[in-house]
């Protein structure tokens, strides 16, 4: 190799650094440079760098101002070599075999699922699900499936039974309209007397009533009389022919006038007075007179009749 990296092969020149052919006609004009040279060159400027001192700054401000430090050159770095092709099938320049262990994949177990804790909360906090309704048959369906089963089973005419059930009925509904009747019957008897003397008030003209009070023994003898201004009722015995009658008339009188009008004359001073619920009761021999509200009360007797049976008569008016 020459001084100027120079490379001559087959009688051609070739670039020790580029590698490139060089034209033999082409002269070389720059000038060579020894390798000592260099060296020496290096170690001069490595000493003066050593053994000079910085410059004091005249930077007022640092801030603004970078501080200046001095440059050192560069050595220059060695040219490189060209790189040689190494076959690889060549013992010595071949890396050394190095035994390749294949290590074993070591088998670990697997780990059981583990549920959160939050989760297993939240599934036992789950509604179990609802068993689904079934589907409701339409209307149609029912009456098929009822037909359809009618249909299938015979059908037994229960005669006897059906005329059990008749009779039954009937037995029932007669019971039932006799009761009515029985019970009609007894209202209307109780309630004739009323019904009769309402009916001859009406036509009598004033408002007279059946007496609430009866002497035992004795009962209403049917019909009761009217005249214009005037009813009777008659009550006989009910073992012999004695009796006695409630005559009610229209009158304007009180008792003052009753007495004078009606009792002096009929038995001049020879009655008694007696006072019951307002009521001025005169009695006279087996008979019996007062006024009361518009209307005059006489008890005309053959009959044993007490004070107090007049009395009891007279306040059940």
């Amino acid at each position: 190799m020459q001084a100027n990296k120079t490379v001559e092969i087959n009688g051609r020149l070739y670039d020790g650094v580029t590698g490139l052919p060089i034209d033999k006609s082409t002269k070389s004009t720059e000038k060579v440079v020894s390798p000592a040279t260099v060296k020496k060159r290096a170690v001069e400027v490595a000493a003066q760098s050593i053994h000079a001192q910085p410059e004091r700054s005249h930077t007022l401000h640092r801030r603004a101002a970078k501080k200046v430090y001095p440059t050192v050159a560069k050595r220059p770095k060695a040219g490189q070599r060209m790189d040689i092709v190494r076959s690889s099938k060549v013992a010595r320049f071949a890396a050394h075999p190095v035994a390749v262990v294949v290590k074993k994949p070591v088998s670990t177990p697997d780990v059981a699922h583990k549920s959160h804790p939050l989760a297993a909360r939240a599934h036992a906090r789950m509604v179990k699900p609802i068993a689904s309704a079934p589907v409701a048959k339409t209307s149609k369906q029912v009456k098929d499936e009822a037909i359809a089963k009618a249909l299938s089973s015979p059908i037994v005419k229960p005669a006897k039974t059906k005329r059990r059930l008749r009779w039954s009925r009937r037995f029932t509904i007669f019971t039932a309209v006799f009761a009515v009747l029985i019970v009609g019957a007894y209202l209307t008897y109780v309630n004739i007397p009323s019904i009769s003397v309402g009916f001859a008030a009406s036509q009598a003209g004033f408002a007279a009533t059946y007496p609430q009070y009866k002497p035992d023994g004795y009962r209403l003898s049917q019909p009761v009389t009217y005249s214009d201004g005037t009813v009777t009722l008659k009550f006989t015995s009910n073992t012999n022919t004695s009796g006695y009658s409630v005559v009610q008339s229209r009158s304007s009188w009180d008792s003052s006038a009753v007495l004078t009008n009606v009792v002096k004359k009929a038995a001049g001073d020879n009655y008694d007075t007696t006072q019951e619920s307002g009521l001025t009761i005169y009695s006279y021999e087996k008979n019996a007179t007062w006024v009361n509200g518009g209307i005059l009360y006489t008890i005309e007797s053959n009959a044993p009749l007490s004070r107090e049976q007049i009395r009891h008569i007279a306040t059940s008016l």
